[in-house]
């Protein structure tokens, strides 16, 4: 059979389906789709067994020399040490050596502790932290299941991997307009972390992300600050992925993430009941949008990868609606991240909810990156 291309490289193991924090955007707890409720609260040995081989399985079919496995909740640290410890071991066991295996965590670092940092080194867990900033900032939205702040336990956790800087991978936040994005920026760099992601919150053209003034691109405009703070001092050395994106897109260089961009999503899911899911964050727009109806028992990464509900990912521009087909932007910006173009009328060909805020903030960056002398080419 010919190989399909292009193949996953990073396979998100949902290992823990319960979370000791209550986010209120969280896209698994707190959003239109509940199937959370029907899964395990971890995976079980025999699935993450079993997604191995369906791991190694594609890896050899698409020869592929590496592939990333990152374990994802919930918070995923609920697992346990020793249960996880068992999950890391056999997904290692059935990875052939000749594929690099590169593991990563993210969590939400209240739970981090000296037990745990040892079992990262013992696996090669590189380890992400979500914080959405100072502790005000980052308690707007981060509270624990009994509405208390996570702000302190948070930054206990970072300052306690920041001990073993080869561990930490970096920092995800989410965008709040109600928050200053050079104080968010600034305190998030105090850490040193080698990334900062920064997520804006899912919005459908049904229910809309949080805005004061829907005439303004408010989110650009933050974006665009954020983007200024990140060049303003020389000496830091973190990446913002989404920002260094853009300016690879503009150049003609390909990006990284899937939020911005035309390439398809080398990424998939797989749920704690070993159900495969292409892109989880669609539970965010209805229930039941990320379901395929498939599982790592009796499906095949490649039959995943022809799944109907996944050939969107590989249509590039002629899955777009029509506006965007024909803007001048749509090979830096895609069509924004798939999630934020659904309505109910049209499905995804609509533009994203924050068209205007990608437009503002490419624009922007393109400017600067002419003033730095930096060309701003035809996308790849």
């Amino acid at each position: 059979m010919t190989p399909i291309n292009p193949p996953f490289r990073a396979f998100i193991l949902k290992v823990a389906n319960r979370c000791n924090i209550d986010c209120d955007y969280c896209y698994v707890f707190n959003s239109e789709d509940q199937s959370w409720r029907k899964l395990p609260t971890r995976m079980s040995v025999e699935v993450a067994r079993t997604a191995a081989r369906r791991i190694a399985e594609h890896a050899a079919v698409h020869g592929l020399k590496s592939v990333d496995v990152i374990l994802h909740g919930g918070e995923p640290l609920l697992a346990g040490p020793r249960h996880l410890g068992e999950l890391l071991g056999v997904v290692r066991d059935e990875i052939p050596d000749d594929t690099e295996l590169r593991f990563e965590l993210q969590t939400n670092g209240t739970l981090l502790s000296e037990a745990w940092l040892d079992l990262f080194e013992e696996h090669k867990v590189a380890v992400g932290v979500s914080l959405d900033g100072p502790p005000e900032a980052n308690d707007r939205h981060r509270l624990t299941q009994a509405a208390r702040s996570s702000a302190r336990s948070a930054v206990r956790g970072i300052e306690l991997l920041r001990t073993r800087p080869h561990l930490f991978a970096g920092l995800l936040a989410v965008v709040d307009l109600a928050n200053d994005p050079v104080e968010v920026h600034d305190y998030l760099a105090s850490f040193a972390p080698p990334t900062i992601d920064f997520n804006l919150p899912h919005g459908t053209h049904d229910t809309p992300p949080p805005r004061s003034d829907p005439s303004v691109p408010e989110y650009g405009l933050w974006m665009s600050r954020l983007y200024d703070a990140w060049l303003a001092r020389p000496e830091w050395q973190h990446s913002i992925r989404i920002l260094e994106d853009i300016v690879a897109l503009s150049s003609g260089v390909r990006g990284a993430v899937e939020t911005v961009g035309l390439a398809p999503s080398a990424s998939v899911v797989i749920e704690s009941d070993g159900t495969v899911e292409g892109l989880d964050t669609l539970r965010s727009v209805e229930e039941g949008a990320s379901w395929l109806g498939v599982d790592v028992t009796h499906e095949s990464f490649d039959d995943v990868l022809r799944h109907p509900k996944l050939q969107y990912r590989r249509q590039g521009k002629a899955a777009l609606a029509e506006e965007c087909q024909g803007c001048e932007l749509v090979e830096v910006c895609g069509g924004g991240y798939l999630p934020h173009r659904f309505s109910t009328t049209r499905g995804y060909r609509n533009p994203s909810v924050y068209c205007e805020d990608l437009a503002h903030l490419i624009r922007y960056v393109q400017a600067s990156m002419g003033q730095h002398g930096w060309s701003v080419g035809t996308p790849a």
